[in-house]
């Protein structure tokens, strides 16, 4: 069992909290940037981010693939890393550059850029969540650097959730437009050096012990991993209905502050309580999980969530602005408990969903397995986008204008009606389908154990 040092851990975190400086600001603001700066129809918006995402569904394995099929002196993961780092960085400057395009033109630059941006961040992020099985077989390790990089990915979606719109107006002096493309440049800058940190820090097993390349997984094999491996189909339903929940109120929290509340700044509350108690979830759900069992902070992650959402359905706000921004800001902080709880949970799982594939398959093809993790998070964060473009166009939305009775209904629904649907089913799915814990987890570990 491999015992990692605190620099590495920290290292590899470093990592995540680049990259998901990237994600946070496109997933948070793109949708905002497209319909209230560069006044696209959400509908077109909505049908891009879906059509984006489709491609992803062939996209993404094959990724996993090509990295499973890696073989060089720096390993198989950190090569993608770096190389889809720099790359994803160039397209992040493109995607907030406002060319001064219009009609069809500016239509077929907003869609090429963002594609190219799910194909390069695909390059980077695929590889670097599939390392975690291969840094350590330790339970308790994998425990520690499957939440890390957590905590560091949820300090970045505090920071652009609480000074993102406000550094949007500080760099662009009043222009938004101008404000989204310089932040984008300097996130893409910090990108790039967080990432060159992980590929000198981090190493995977392979590396360090130096054993012989292992066979190459053909694409007939790959299917096989994913339909053969019954707990693979479990988890990517769960992470596909806690991400829904998880990006559309996200995604959509600046046109719930803006539209319903009446105050476009309470977003940066909403998300700063947001940051910081993800962060409390990822910091607890170790010790939560050693002290009631994985199944209870489960169950604790789906609860947490539904009593925010409801609270957001309601939209029952206080009218005075001191104690409008603290019950803003305890809602936002009982969702994101439960989010944080999620967050450590399902990657802890699909660690261990590598190791019954071992166990049931006789092979582990970690990147494979990652990768349909990360096409199901890019089609969430599609779907949402989605789910937000067609419901603003249903709903009767207009942007910049004050909003019909029936309209802030919608955006009520669709902020916290929706997520609740989906977070009741993902209690239901994990008590019904899921069965890697207890004593079963235990024994598949042993045989592990014992074939090594």
């Amino acid at each position: 069992m491999r015992q990692l040092t605190w620099q590495v851990k920290i290292s590899y975190g470093i990592g995540a909290f680049g990259k998901d400086l990237v994600y946070a600001i496109v997933a948070t603001f793109y949708m905002f940037y497209l319909t209230d700066v560069c006044k696209i129809d959400p509908i077109f918006t909505g049908n891009l981010f879906l059509f984006a995402r489709l491609f992803d569904a062939v996209n993404d394995p094959v990724m996993g693939l090509v990295v499973d099929n890696t073989r060089t002196r720096w390993g198989k993961f950190r090569p993608w890393i770096l190389l889809g780092t720099i790359l994803n960085a160039v397209v992040l400057v493109f995607l907030f550059l406002n060319p001064g395009l219009e009609g069809g033109r500016q239509l077929t630059y907003i869609a090429v850029t963002y594609l190219l941006w799910g194909v390069t961040y695909t390059l980077m992020d695929i590889p670097y969540w599939s390392m975690i099985p291969a840094l350590t077989d330790d339970e308790k390790e994998r425990d520690t650097i499957s939440v890390v990089p957590r905590i560091f990915a949820s300090v970045a979606w505090m920071l652009i959730g609480y000074f993102g719109l406000p550094l949007v107006e500080r760099l662009g002096r009043g222009d938004q437009a101008d404000g989204f493309a310089r932040l984008g440049g300097v996130i893409a800058v910090v990108f790039v050096i967080c990432s060159v940190v992980t590929f000198f820090c981090v190493k995977d097993r392979g590396i360090e012990q130096g054993g012989a390349p292992r066979q190459r997984t053909s694409v007939r094999e790959m299917i096989a991993v994913l339909v053969k491996n019954d707990q693979v189909l479990v988890v990517l339903a769960l992470s596909l209905l806690f991400n829904l929940s998880f990006q559309l109120t996200n995604g959509f929290a600046v046109f719930y502050c803006k539209y319903v509340i009446g105050l476009q700044d309470m977003v940066s509350v909403y998300l700063l309580a947001a940051g910081i108690t993800q962060l409390c979830g990822l910091f607890g759900y170790p010790f939560l999980a050693s002290w009631i069992g994985r199944r209870a902070v489960f169950a604790a992650s789906g609860v947490f969530p539904v009593l925010g959402f409801a609270v957001l359905l309601l939209g029952m706000f206080p009218a005075n602005e001191m104690w409008l921004r603290g019950m803003v800001f305890l809602t936002g902080a009982v969702i994101n408990f439960g989010i944080g709880l999620s967050l450590g949970l399902l990657t802890v799982m699909l660690a261990d969903v590598v190791d019954y594939g071992e166990y049931k398959l006789g092979t582990r093809n970690e990147s494979i397995l990652f990768s349909t993790q990360t096409f199901v998070v890019k089609f969430a964060g599609a779907l949402s986008g989605f789910i937000t473009g067609a419901g603003l166009t249903l709903i009767g939305f207009v942007a910049d204008a004050v909003q019909t009775p029936g309209t802030v209904l919608g955006i009520r629904v669709i902020m916290g009606g929706i997520p609740i649907v989906f977070t009741v089913l993902y209690l239901i799915i994990y008590s019904r389908f899921y069965r890697l814990t207890g004593t079963f987890l235990e024994e598949v570990k042993e045989a592990l154990r014992r074939e090594a």
